[in-house]
């Protein structure tokens, strides 16, 4: 057994040795429709090409003053100036919170508050949304962001523009910046954990960050240089434990799927020769059942559970040529994976250290510890270890009255999912998420958060959450003056898929 990485490393080593040993090869490919996403054609960049850009934007955030440690906002869509801002602002001595792309003034403004976020950076639009304007909005609610950045044609006054530094020219790269203590010890990112309370900061360091990334990769058994096709934002623990830092470790190539449009992930798993996919779990069986995964190059499909209380009851998956790997996502505290066997079932969650590769799941290979997974006496999943945050806030506010990313005594962090012992007392089964959260597909809800923005618009209205296939739950909204109820949550600074829980004939989206 041995420690899921070494303390001295971080992300931007990693990317620095690809760009030392590959430095003509494609890095990150963009979505084909990028151009029906936000501004520019669709970019390939390579590795050199890549590193280039990502000096250049960790020099102009250094120009701006910002203090070593500082937490810099990032709100893009799954494009490739999302993974180069978030390599440059760590190369800036800085600290990435990627925010997810449907968050609105509320939940941005509530977010980055807690985080102290001292600069925010975004594009000019995402689809038809003005998301400059929304960034400028959401500045002037959080009295410690000091600059707005965004990239794309038409940036808003007072906004910094970053598109030219996509053409930046070569020169030597900056040096990595200098903090206190092991390298591997800094925080690397703050992402956000949704509670009863709202958002709130959870920051990772680079050896959490990495060792949630070598889960993936270890069971995956993933190659060398492998390409990677992913359609997670890298807005959470998802998209950086299941795409990014995978891609970091293999140094291979990252193919960004804008979801969801299965033609289109087709279309780039064939033209890519992508040998990793990286999928909500909802999704996997429909493809399946279709043949999809027979009409292209074989290789491992890394399925996410974000709901994972339904993996127990997950269908047998088979393909020729495929190996399926589950990873069951506990909010932002950790991400559990489990290469499925040949009769196609997922692996049961094991009590105590979660070790990958599993013991009799391939070959022989080193273990590596990731966590550890245990139950509270309320009958909840907890998990400790490498890979789980130990810091109860992000740099600079460890003094704020707002709410802190709680730690139990050992490093243990109750993640609030539900579960039961299964009779061989090794095993567990997640039975339910946290309560009065809604889950819809990657976004999560305080529901009652959201019935108190209600009552203060209309009292009369209701907004549930029910099942759902596809998303795990979905939100149904019922109001007399639906139109109304819409601008006036819209106006608010509310999720759209708030928004679109309401319809003219009451009875809700079937999915989002």
């Amino acid at each position: 057994m041995i420690p899921a990485a070494p303390a001295s490393i971080t992300l931007d080593d990693l990317f620095r040795r690809s760009v030392a040993q590959r430095p003509q090869a494609i890095a990150l490919c963009d979505p084909p429709n990028r151009e029906s996403l936000t501004d520019g054609a669709p970019r390939r960049l390579t590795f050199a090409q890549a590193e280039v850009i990502v000096s250049a934007i960790a020099e102009r955030l250094r120009g701006m003053g910002l203090p070593a440690g500082s937490v810099v906002g990032i709100q893009l869509p799954n494009i490739a100036e999302n993974i180069l801002t978030i390599l440059g602002v760590l190369r800036a001595g800085l600290v990435p919170a990627p925010l997810p792309q449907l968050w609105r003034r509320a939940d941005a403004a509530t977010a980055l508050k807690r985080a102290q976020a001292k600069a925010l950076v975004t594009c000019c639009r995402i689809g038809d949304f003005n998301h400059c304007e929304l960034a400028r909005s959401v500045a002037a609610d959080v009295f410690s962001i000091r600059f707005v950045c965004a990239f794309g044609a038409w940036v808003s006054d007072g906004v910094v523009p970053l598109d030219d530094l996509m053409a930046a020219e070569p020169r030597d790269p900056p040096a990595a910046s200098e903090r206190d203590g092991p390298a591997g010890a800094n925080i690397a990112v703050v992402t956000f954990e949704t509670r009863n309370d709202g958002p709130v900061p959870v920051a990772r360091s680079h050896l959490e960050l990495l060792s949630a990334g070598i889960g993936v990769f270890c069971e995956s058994r993933l190659e060398r240089q492998a390409t990677m096709l992913s359609t997670y934002a890298p807005a959470s623990l998802t998209g950086l434990g299941l795409a990014v830092v995978p891609w970091l470790l293999a140094g291979g190539t990252l193919v960004l799927h804008h979801p969801f449009d299965a033609d289109l992930l087709a279309r780039q798993r064939r033209e890519e020769g992508c040998g990793v996919l990286i999928l909500p779990a909802a999704v996997v069986p429909l493809l399946a059942e279709s043949g999809w995964f027979t009409q292209g190059p074989p290789g491992t499909v890394v399925a996410a559970w974000p709901a994972p209380e339904r993996l127990a009851a997950s269908a047998a998956w088979r393909a020729d040529g495929c190996k399926f790997v589950d990873v069951a996502i506990f909010g932002e505290a950790g991400a559990i994976p489990a290469q499925r066997g040949h009769d196609g079932r997922p692996a049961p969650l094991r009590l105590g250290p979660v070790l990958t590769p599993r013991s009799g799941a391939g070959e022989t290979a080193r273990t590596v510890v990731v966590a550890d997974l245990s139950v509270t006496q309320a009958n909840t999943v907890a998990l400790a270890g490498p890979m789980v945050p130990q810091q109860s806030s992000p740099p600079g506010i460890e003094t704020s009255n707002e709410p802190h990313w709680q730690i139990q005594s050992g490093g243990l962090v109750d993640t609030g999912y539900t579960c039961r012992v299964e009779p061989d007392g090794d095993s567990v089964t997640v039975t339910g998420p946290p309560s009065g959260i809604v889950g819809v597909g990657g976004y999560r809800f305080a529901l009652s958060a959201l019935q108190t923005l209600l009552a203060g618009i209309d009292p009369a209205a209701t907004l549930d959450a029910l099942p759902a296939a596809l998303t795990g739950q979905r939100l149904l909204g019922k109001a007399a003056d639906v139109a109304a109820v819409q601008a006036a949550l819209a106006d608010a600074g509310a999720n759209p898929l708030v928004v679109s829980a309401f319809t003219q004939n009451g009875s809700g989206p079937a999915r989002h």
